[in-house]
């Protein structure tokens, strides 16, 4: 037998168990041999052997047990493959478990640290990176004005940025993700200033404000947009430290010149929001670069009409949410009922103080949606791979059970924060301490409402978590047009007919609906879990 010979038999060996993995006996290597086109005649050149029966004897016989058990086909493989991460994914989702509840909780407060920052901020110094406790009524509403038409106009494209590039990054089109993260900016920044020109337009026809006011709430929004507009991109690219990090140095930055320095609150304020921007605006470009560096692209565009198609649903969900977080402040501010107002909306603190202390129960449930979300998707990941196909319904009750056991731990969690928040407001230690000064009876009943409204607005939010993560993006933008419709109705009725304070059950009463609705629907996503499962690939 010559080199050449044992050459092609080792080969042919290799494609045998290729074929049909390890032969069960000498005929299936025979029959095996045969597929693939070789003859007797072939056998005596090629092999070394007389017939296709003696090498399959051979074949069959010179290779013990553990030499033909590392010669694995495909099949064999990827079965190995999924007994492993299956094993992998047990121990992934079963050890450890308030372990993994305290890590994820942590994770989404230290995503909410720019906003917990302003807070700290503004009761231990009385100013931060957009707020001051000494402005005047006049001043506060050109201020409150701008930051909230800056969240609104830039919600949309905040919330694109999160679903198309994080498509990107995931998929490693690094080229793509940077094209559309400068894209989603540019186009942000043109809306916001647009639709100022426009404001701008109708005030000099309708004069509602001075034009100085317009111009300060003008450059409120755009610093704000902006400023939400390039720390979105580090969200999605899992650079979040930095998003953290540049508005901390922004608010240094800010404090620092209203410490040290005569400058206006407003040039302050705005030194401060471009700080954190062009930090962040600095480390994309750099951050990109290495990767494209890293990384061989292929440059392209993405076909403007698909991307419109993926996108709308998120952009307008984005957009309806932040309307329907600050509906009710502009509804109650708008109402004349029991209050006498210079201008059509007009800033009013006890309302505001009363939603800034209810809003803390969003951010600190954060930390819940954190964990509820990536426990989710932990055990979708284990229980497609531990179930079988015939055996659909099991998966989707596992996964129904793991809903179920999620409510509860955030009904634990908010009762906790709720009996928190009742202290803050109650006790001497909380909010009187740090304003010297005690709540209105106005900003409690403002709080207790909205409380329970945003409580009902973050379950709503942790369901449309779960359904975006199969792609079913249509009915969370139903769930909050409808919802803003009930905010916006019930509040200005009751700010009218009652006092302009009870535009808060507005907010409350669409919370409501938003929560019933979206949790209807989740309910039916986990029943159909498998189809969902299914579509989305």
């Amino acid at each position: 037998m010559t080199k050449d010979q044992i050459k092609a038999i080792a080969k042919l060996v290799v494609a045998v168990k290729e074929r049909n993995g390890k032969p069960v006996n000498v005929y299936v290597v025979a029959a095996t041999i045969e597929s693939f086109g070789i003859r007797d005649v072939d056998v005596k050149e090629d092999y070394g052997f007389d017939d296709i029966f003696q090498l399959s004897k051979y074949i069959y016989k010179a290779y013990d047990a553990i030499t033909l058990a590392n010669l694995k086909n495909n099949n064999q493989r990827i079965a190995e493959a999924k007994t492993f991460k299956r094993l992998a994914l047990t121990d992934y989702i079963t050890t450890k478990n308030t372990k993994r509840f305290i890590v994820d909780y942590s994770s989404g407060l230290i995503h909410l640290f720019p906003v917990f920052l302003q807070v700290v901020s503004i009761i231990m110094f009385g100013f931060s990176l957009w707020t001051y406790s000494k402005f005047n009524n006049l001043q506060s509403t050109a201020v409150v004005l701008g930051v909230i038409f800056g969240f609104i106009l830039s919600g949309g494209f905040v919330q694109v940025i999160g679903k198309q590039v994080s498509y990107y990054w995931y998929n490693k089109d690094y080229h793509m993700a940077s094209y559309s993260t400068k894209k989603i900016i540019i186009n942000g920044v043109l809306v916001i200033i647009g639709f100022f020109i426009l404001s701008l337009l109708v005030n000099l026809v309708i004069p509602l404000y001075s034009f100085l006011f317009v111009i300060i709430t003008f450059l409120y929004a755009l610093f704000i947009g902006f400023l939400l507009l390039v720390l979105a991109p580090l969200y999605a690219v899992k650079q979040r430290w930095m998003l953290s990090l540049s508005v901390f140095i922004g608010t240094v930055v800010a404090l620092s010149l209203h410490w040290y320095t005569p400058m206006h609150p407003y040039f302050v304020h705005w030194i401060g929001i471009l700080t954190a921007s062009l930090i962040s605006v600095v480390y994309l470009y750099f951050f990109y670069k290495y990767k494209l560096q890293e990384h061989t692209a292929v440059k392209k565009k993405p076909k403007v009409m698909l991307s419109l198609y993926r996108n709308f649903n998120y952009f307008f969900y984005g957009a309806f949410l932040f309307v329907f977080v600050f509906m009710d402040r502009l509804v109650a501010w708008s109402s004349t009922l029991n209050r006498d107002i210079p201008y059509v909306i007009y800033y009013e603190k006890d309302y505001e103080i009363g939603m800034d202390l209810a809003i803390l129960i969003f951010f600190l449930l954060g930390g819940v949606m954190e964990y509820a979300i990536h426990s989710y998707i932990r055990h979708m990941d284990f229980h497609q791979l531990d179930t079988k196909y015939s055996q659909f319904q099991s998966f989707n009750d596992k996964m129904k059970k793991m809903y179920f056991k999620h409510l509860r731990l955030f009904a634990v969690s908010a009762l906790g924060i709720a009996i928190f928040l009742y202290l803050l407001i109650t006790q001497p230690w909380g909010y009187s301490s740090g304003f010297d000064e005690s709540l209105s009876d106005l900003s409690i009943r403002v709080c207790v409402l909205g409380s329970i409204g945003y409580l009902f607005l973050s379950l709503g939010m942790l369901n449309v978590l779960y359904l975006y993560t199969l792609g079913q993006h249509r009915k969370p933008l139903v769930a909050i047009i409808i919802a803003f419709l009930v905010n916006i109705i019930i509040g200005i009725l009751l700010s009218r007919w009652i006092s302009y304070e009870y535009s808060v059950v507005g907010m409350l009463l669409g919370s409501l609906v938003f929560m019933l609705f979206t949790t209807r629907e989740t309910y039916n996503f986990f029943k159909n879990l498998d189809y969902y499962y299914y579509a989305s690939y």
